[in-house]
């Protein structure tokens, strides 16, 4: 397997942990640094919801741009947003400043914007259809790195820099972490462009997006992309704001879901092959029906570590599945702006979950949260019928 991987590959498995580690670093001490300086409550996990619309905001452009100006420059320049993002939110942590926080975290959000395209860019880098199981599983099973990176910066810089609020030596290590990652691309080299290939004209997106395998694929990444934030976005605050859990059990809640959200990839690929996309999102499903299942028994330590882990998983199956789905509805003439409304949608779904969630769980607890995911399930599930119908 591993002499199947080709040299870009290696490459954006390296830089994009590095990347993505400021997600999960701002899950965790983004609603945490928002209870202590945000003006109300209510708006404690509004940065997390603002690196989520940027990532949203900045998706279409950032496919166009990687379109024009080529994968390699395009991901320099969003790690560079980044790094920006990361520099503000040390001032905004030292002088609780929340306007300034909301400003960094938007640009972090660019910036993954441009980190979630590496998921295309690792399809670029293969020549069959055979092997993009395979290229999604090393990226999303190298994003395992950050989920230790990413908390463990979180909680390791906390007191690093002087600061009543805590947090901002965190920031500043993750300008570091971007560094590294636009250092690691210097090896990256851009693949051949086939989009003005003129044997598949590019259709109108609108045509495109009527297509059965388009709806069904971006609804089984989006709901399930969304059902996952508005989880996740509220499990800090429910643990170590309202539970009074420790913030080091809540960090390795948090480090055992983005744990478990990528770990699958080491076999998804092998389950692609042996049993279809089809039943691989079927299971994700269950797995989100086990989640609501368990976090309704309780708010003890166990309850918010298994359920955190299913979400994880049912993410991965579905994440997966509506990515692997995406490439049969476009030919290669049309794949950045497909890529591009595909990433509009979901972040643009999870920024609503997020900006929620925190609004939703302070008005009406833990388990109406809960509660109100369930419908989102049924959804799912109709999806993965419906697939199973038309393969």
């Amino acid at each position: 397997m591993l002499n199947q991987i080709p040299r870009n590959l290696w490459v954006l498995s390296l830089a994009q942990p590095l990347a993505l580690s400021s997600t999960s670093m701002l899950i965790l001490i983004g609603g945490i640094l928002g209870s202590k300086i945000a003006p109300t409550a209510n708006l404690a996990t509004l940065p997390i919801a603002l690196m989520i619309i940027g990532t949203a905001l900045a998706s279409i452009p950032a496919a166009m741009t990687m379109k024009k100006i080529g994968r390699k420059s395009g991901m320099l320049l969003g790690f560079s947003f980044g790094f920006m993002g990361a520099l503000i939110n040390v001032f905004a942590a030292i002088n609780g400043d929340f306007s300034l926080f909301l400003l960094g975290s938007a640009l972090i959000g660019c910036a993954n914007a441009f980190t979630q395209q590496i998921r295309f860019a690792a399809i670029d880098s293969v020549h069959e259809e055979s092997q993009i199981g395979l290229a999604l599983s090393v990226i999303m099973l190298s994003s395992l790195i950050a989920a230790f990176i990413g908390p463990e910066t979180g909680v390791f810089g906390k007191d690093l820099i002087d600061s009543p609020y805590g947090f901002a030596g965190s920031f500043l290590l993750l300008c570091g972490l971007y560094l590294l990652a636009m250092t690691a691309l210097i090896l990256y080299k851009n693949e051949p462009t086939k989009t003005e290939s003129n044997e598949c004209p590019s259709r109108p997106l609108t045509v495109i997006m009527k297509q059965p395998i388009f709806i069904i694929a971006v609804m089984a990444a989006t709901i399930g992309y969304g059902l996952m934030s508005f989880i996740m976005t509220a499990t800090p605050i429910s643990m170590h704001e309202m539970h009074h859990h420790s913030l080091e059990n809540t960090k390795w809640v948090i480090q055992s879901h983005i744990i478990a959200m990528f770990l699958p990839s080491l076999f998804a690929a092998l389950l692609i092959r042996r049993f279809g996309i089809e039943k691989l999102i079927v299971t994700g499903v269950l797995a989100y029906i086990l989640v609501i299942v368990i976090a309704l028994q309780g708010h003890e330590l166990l309850h918010y570590w298994f359920s955190l882990v299913l979400l994880g998983i049912g993410w991965n199956f579905l994440f997966l599945g509506g990515t692997t789905l995406l490439p049969r509805s476009y030919n290669s003439s049309e794949k950045f702006k497909v890529q591009a409304a595909n990433d509009f949608i979901i972040f643009g779904v999870q920024a609503i979950a997020s900006l929620s969630a925190g609004a939703i769980l302070f008005w009406a607890g833990w388990n109406n949260l809960l509660l109100a995911s369930t419908p989102f399930i049924l959804i799912i599930l109709a999806v993965a019928v419906w697939l199973n119908r038309i393969k």
